[in-house]
């Protein structure tokens, strides 16, 4: 019985859109892209790749978006960087994944407003406030929550006008709510977890919830061991989606796996010793090891049936309310 559950929810999650909004791998020019092909083998239809984070500079994540380019083009029987909303479905109609980029903090902008719209240019689709530290833009979650600075302020504005995602993950709640009430189009958590069923800083109050549903977005469950409680099982992961599907409705959560294979994650355990600021003692007491795989999609698609979810709303929740927000949002 078993191997004819997980036999009809493999052929689900191939047959469907998926969207993972947030992919984990450490953003450096010599990345190793060839490990983009663990999302392909999973049926993912489309990924946001991070190319930039406050830890690195700015020149950083240029020279990643300009390595990644280069690379994900010369592999475009595999791979197709997206730019408009119908060329995901290009990706997924000719069995390609579908890549845009995102960037988590916004010292990347290095102070200058008019590189919001050269990282569009670029494939650069959704850009978080902060990298859990206070920036020239507003707060992180591991620092004083400043709220938005002037310049965050006219950042949401030309994010708008351009056509870029506001996403609030790993930003102060101050920031977040100011964020969410000042921008025009929806706001989205890519990567963030219920702080009610996980008392970590990184995960998220009810309240940011509530406020990011009332915009029109989505909140992507992280698919991170600690964020989850200490589990990457499967059921650990339904349990904060079902969560947010109860407190604002199945059409505002998603998936953001933020998932980094074995090797990686060595490579962003020295980063972590390296930069222990970012991560406080107190809320880290070891670097983050453990990624629940997109391969693990079945078996979430399994337990999500089980709990009476219909096969509506899984569509929903494995992809398509993300593309509803893109849709409203991208230019």
């Amino acid at each position: 019985m078993k191997s004819q559950i997980d036999d009809t929810t493999t052929c689900f999650v191939e047959d469907a859109f998926v969207w993972d909004a947030h992919a984990g791998f450490e953003s450096r020019p010599d990345a190793r892209l060839e490990q983009l092909k663990i999302w392909k083998d999973a049926h993912v239809s489309y990924l946001s790749v991070n190319v930039g984070y406050d830890v690195r500079s700015p020149k950083n994540t240029i020279d990643t978006l300009a390595s990644f380019r280069r690379q994900i083009k010369r592999l475009d029987q595999q791979y197709l960087l997206v730019e408009h909303i119908d060329d995901i479905d290009r990706a997924a109609n000719s069995n390609r994944l579908g890549i845009t980029f995102d960037i988590e903090g916004m010292e990347s902008l290095d102070g200058n407003l008019d590189m919001v719209s050269l990282f569009y240019d670029l494939g650069v689709r959704q850009m978080l406030f902060a990298y859990n530290l206070n920036n020239r833009a507003g707060g992180g979650c591991h620092d004083e929550d400043i709220g938005l600075t002037q310049f965050g302020r006219e950042i949401i504005e030309e994010m708008n006008r351009v056509g870029m995602i506001v996403d609030c993950s790993h930003t102060g709640f101050k920031t977040t709510m100011e964020a969410m009430e000042l921008s025009s189009k929806p706001v989205i958590f890519s990567h963030s977890n219920p702080y009610q069923l996980v008392n970590h800083r990184r995960n998220i109050l009810d309240d940011q919830i509530k406020m990011c549903a009332s915009t029109g977005g989505v909140v992507g469950i992280n698919g991170i061991d600690m964020f989850l409680g200490g589990s990457i099982a499967p059921n650990t992961f339904v349990d904060h989606l079902a969560y947010v599907s109860d407190l604002v409705g199945v059409e505002h959560v998603g998936i953001g796996l933020d998932y980094a294979d074995q090797i990686e994650s060595q490579e962003i355990d020295a980063v972590f010793e390296e930069n222990k600021s970012f991560w406080p003692v107190e809320d880290y007491r070891k670097p983050i090891s453990k990624f629940m795989s997109p391969h693990a999609l079945p078996a979430v698609v399994d337990l999500l049936l089980r709990r009476g979810f219909t096969n509506s709303e899984l569509h929903g929740i494995l992809g398509f309310n993300f593309r509803r927000v893109a849709k409203d949002v991208w230019k």
